[in-house]
């Protein structure tokens, strides 16, 4: 497995426990991160999207779809963009911004080891 697809492996890992914990205990996370928890069942539904989400990137890593690889690494920064937005707007409280920064380091290992690896070969 290239160093490529670890870094979207371990994403992805990360993501589905994100999904997993979202549809099983939302309020237990929602909690721990100062949110007012809730009984709507948009937050489980967020949970089965990012579990879904969760395993395209291990099925990518798992095959070394590069070109996925490539889309995730524009795509990710996008997520701290649109968090530290909406922070900044007072629309979300600071700890959103640390979500979007998993995803902003995320991409910048895959990055970097697509780099890497172009310089190899």
């Amino acid at each position: 497995m290239s160093r490529a697809a670890v870094s979207v492996l371990v994403f992805g890992v990360y993501v589905v426990v994100m999904g997993v914990l979202l549809l099983t205990g939302p309020n237990a996370l929602l909690g721990l991160v100062g949110y007012p928890t809730t009984d709507e069942v948009w937050i489980r539904v967020l949970g089965v999207v990012t579990l879904a989400l969760g395993y395209y990137y291990i099925v990518a890593a798992r095959n070394e779809v590069t070109s996925f690889f490539s889309a995730s690494v524009f795509a990710r920064p996008l997520v701290f963009i649109f968090f530290f937005t909406f922070v900044a707007l007072g629309m979300a409280k600071p700890v959103l911004i640390l979500f979007g920064v998993v995803d902003l380091l995320g991409a910048i290992w895959t990055g970097l080891a697509l780099r890497s690896s172009k310089h190899r070969g």
